[in-house]
């Protein structure tokens, strides 16, 4: 299953969230095998952008590996709002 976590930062923390994350999503992929991205919308709106989390091919149990990570890398000082998790499974496996 593939996970797509998305949440909305304030423009003036986004050095500081992208610091937090990237060496986050680093530890998940070393120690889980997970491929990991980092995404933004475009455009921000109200001084808010949109970025998502994106894990492929998570192996049982990751989503509360993924929630400790979140913790102790202490993301919600830097996010607004709530995270929205997405789960997707493939329909055809890749050939």
């Amino acid at each position: 299953m593939d996970l797509y976590i998305y949440y909305q930062v304030k423009d003036a923390d986004t050095a500081s969230l992208r610091a937090a994350v990237v060496p986050m999503q680093a530890e998940l992929a070393r120690s889980h095998g997970v491929a990991c991205q980092l995404k933004r919308r475009p455009e921000a709106r109200d001084g808010l952008q949109t970025w998502m989390e994106v894990y492929a091919a998570t192996p049982a149990g990751f989503a509360a590996a993924l929630d400790n990570a979140v913790e102790r890398a202490g993301l919600s000082a830097w996010t607004s709002g709530a995270r929205h998790t997405e789960v997707f499974t493939d329909l055809e496996p890749c050939v």
